[in-house]
């Protein structure tokens, strides 16, 4: 096996940490205090080819690898977790989705967009009674003929109130169960579709979260993704490779904080010697520089199986769950690590153990991580 990176992938690692550095860096403490959206950064991201990485060009996108998308996701969520949520969602659920299932003239007119950053997206599942459960859908689309009739609140939707395109999940025949849900591409601005209330986070603050109101919203036939019923397992299907984008943005997390405690650990003294001196320092870091390695490896191994074709949702299940506690584990030591001035917004670390915290809830819970990884490994 070849653990080295090629020379376009050390190029992308390199751009995007540039860009998070120079971009997302200076104004990122303010961003997460007033919930502002980095629509400036987002903008570049997507001129760089971020937000369409391995989208064939045709259609917008950068035709990049999977692993390379690990690289800059990481490098991103290094400096802000908002940002690369944003990035991640418009890749792993929206882009990933339309590029494999949707018919060509979709692709031209929503993905081509989407990819090249033009437009963000978002992806609808969740609902106030239906989370962990997808198959409990009280969204409804009505047949009608020519079109559906869209009713229904859909819940903690990510870029809910920038996109421009949504992937809405809805039941349309509920006696059929998961056989009788359909998704489809929502554009905003649509008669009776409302984006709600933004949500007030305890971390990455600066995405924006909101509700989304259907109220007999008529949503054309050409706009359902794939046949009739097929929406259940478009989801599974696009939540398995989110799962690479979130386990990164996790990694992340985790690799920044723990950047920033190695440098304080060995510039703060106590006891006349810098603290990385002290045991106890030292083997929190040791324990954590372990872990995100291992974390590293588990999303390389899932983005190189996606690239080979393979099934990932045993391996991107896997990397989501430990990369998830690997981020938690790492930002609370390194607000330990830090002692008060960890607790303060100043050094960076309290916001990352607040971001962490969501990577082990949103696109599938720990839970449903070992649920999904048992079941594998039962076969």
């Amino acid at each position: 096996m070849d653990f080295n990176l090629s020379e376009e992938q050390l190029m992308i690692q390199q751009a995007a940490r540039d860009f998070a550095q120079n971009e997302l860096l200076p104004e990122v403490i303010e961003r997460d205090r007033e919930q502002k959206f980095p629509t400036e950064q987002v903008k570049k991201m997507g001129e760089m080819g971020l937000l369409g990485m391995m989208v064939d060009p045709k259609y917008g996108g950068a035709g990049m690898d999977s692993v390379s998308y690990v690289l800059a996701m990481e490098e991103i969520a290094k400096i802000d977790a908002s940002a690369a949520v944003v990035m991640s969602v418009n890749n792993s659920l929206v882009c990933a989705g339309l590029e494999k299932f949707a018919s060509e003239e979709q692709k031209v007119k929503y993905l081509t967009p989407l990819a090249s950053g033009k437009v963000i997206g978002a992806f609808a599942l969740s609902e106030p009674e239906a989370g962990s459960d997808a198959t409990s859908q009280k969204t409804t689309a009505e047949d009608k003929g020519d079109y559906y009739l869209l009713n229904g609140i859909k819940n903690w939707i990510t870029n809910g109130g920038t996109a421009s395109y949504y992937i809405v999940i809805a039941q349309t025949d509920p006696e059929k169960k998961h056989k009788g849900i359909n998704a489809f591409i929502v554009e905003r601005g649509w008669e009776g579709f409302e984006v709600g209330v933004k949500e007030d986070k305890l971390g990455i603050r600066g995405s924006d979260t909101h509700s989304l109101i259907f109220n007999n919203v008529k949503v054309p036939k050409e706009n359902r993704i794939g046949e009739d019923g097929f929406g259940f397992n478009f989801a599974m299907a696009v939540l398995n490779g989110g799962r690479i984008g979130i386990a990164s943005q996790a990694l992340g997390i985790a690799s920044g904080a723990y950047e920033l405690a190695l440098k304080y650990a060995k510039t703060r003294k106590a006891f006349k010697t810098e603290i990385i001196n002290h045991q106890a320092i030292a083997f929190k870091l040791a324990d954590m520089a372990t872990q995100i390695t291992a974390a590293r490896m588990l999303c390389f191994k899932a983005a190189f199986e996606k690239d080979s074709g393979k099934d990932i949702s045993e391996s991107g299940a896997m990397a989501k769950l430990y990369a998830s506690q690997v981020a938690m584990d790492t930002t609370i030591e390194a607000v330990q690590i830090h002692g008060g001035y960890g607790y303060v917004k100043e050094y960076h670390v309290e916001r990352m153990m607040r971001d962490a915290k969501i990577t082990q809830i949103y696109e599938g819970t720990s839970e449903i991580q070992k649920i999904v990884i048992s079941r594998s490994i039962a076969k």
